[in-house]
């Protein structure tokens, strides 16, 4: 088959909405739309969720040393003797405390709402 040729048949094919190509094009364009495209979608937002999560552990990671450090050098009584525990303990509230805070801003009914998809989406 010939170049022109072939540009005759799609052509044709695009006059013509009941030809079998037309329909194969048509089917492939939608099933492509309607799975490989929202596959994308959430393999970005999933990418994004994840390197949020990271960076949030991280970032608690290290608020939760410098914490535990700032008191066992500011708090002398912390740092040695029989109360040397009461740093970790003192931590260990604070994250529990954060922990608790995150959990109860969650808003679990407001998920996937309307008002929170973006303009070209609703």
């Amino acid at each position: 088959m010939t170049p022109g040729r072939k540009d005759a048949d799609a052509a044709r094919r695009d006059e013509d909405p009941t030809s079998v190509g037309a329909v194969v094009d048509l089917v492939k364009s939608y099933a492509k739309q309607e799975t490989l495209d929202p596959l994308k979608g959430a393999g970005r937002w999933l990418g994004m969720g994840v390197a949020g999560a990271v960076t949030l552990g991280i970032g608690g990671i290290l608020i939760t040393l410098g914490l535990l450090r700032l008191i066992q050098t500011e708090w002398d009584r912390s740092a040695r003797g029989s109360l040397s525990w009461l740093a970790y303990v003192i931590v260990l509230v604070a994250c529990v405390a954060g922990a608790f805070f995150a959990v109860t801003r969650i808003k679990k009914d407001r998920l996937n709402t309307p008002e929170q998809l973006p303009k070209e989406e609703r």
